[in-house]
């Protein structure tokens, strides 16, 4: 339905998730992928939405100049925001472990930013979805870190995996959003464009 509409524009993903990847082919678009490494670095003083803010725009800005007139850049960052912190990618098993223990009987955010980049503008839009975990014995987290190894996602966790079935007790938004891209904001921008 909508690919049809898009006809006149090429989608451009830049995104190396296969969970941000399926959601496209599920929203049955055509897209190409087209990465580049960026250093996920962003100022300190910078809070939640903020910062998936900067850091969807600065993956974008690294194809400044690269995009021809037809194109449409789709850059997206998603962070973990709990107890006014940012919780990225865990860096090893401990710090998944860490991560996890903190999220256990309690809320958090899911902060998923998206950037669609032509070569004349920028719109940048952001999602934000509160998570609540029963509590989590050590015993569980050690037994899905060692089964899922959640090491490339915000959080150390993905939703739809074995920890967000027998841990998540309540969700308060966009499901999509925690598994890292607004599907129906995204959908509904480029609904907006055809």
């Amino acid at each position: 339905m909508l690919k049809n509409k898009l006809q006149k524009y090429k989608l451009i993903l830049a995104s190396g998730s296969p969970r941000r990847q399926q959601f496209f082919k599920d929203l049955d678009l055509d897209f190409e992928i087209r990465l580049k490494e960026i250093e996920e670095i962003f100022p300190p003083e910078l809070k939640a939405e903020e910062i998936t803010n900067y850091l969807a725009v600065l993956k974008a800005s690294a194809f400044e100049g690269e995009l021809n007139d037809n194109e449409i850049l789709i850059t997206s960052d998603t962070i973990v925001w709990h107890e006014n912190i940012a919780l990225g990618k865990p860096k090893d098993a401990q710090d998944a472990f860490d991560i996890l223990k903190s999220l256990s009987n309690a809320t958090h955010e899911v902060i998923t930013s998206v950037c669609f980049k032509t070569n004349v503008d920028s719109t940048i839009m952001f999602e934000v979805t509160k998570v609540t975990f029963n509590e989590l014995s050590d015993e569980a987290i050690h037994y899905y870190i060692e089964n899922y190894k959640p090491f490339d996602k915000a959080g150390a966790y993905g939703i739809q995996e074995w920890i967000g079935f027998v841990g998540v007790s309540k969700i308060e938004g966009s499901y999509a959003n925690v598994m890292g891209m607004p599907t129906d904001k995204v959908y509904e921008y480029l609904s907006n464009l055809a």
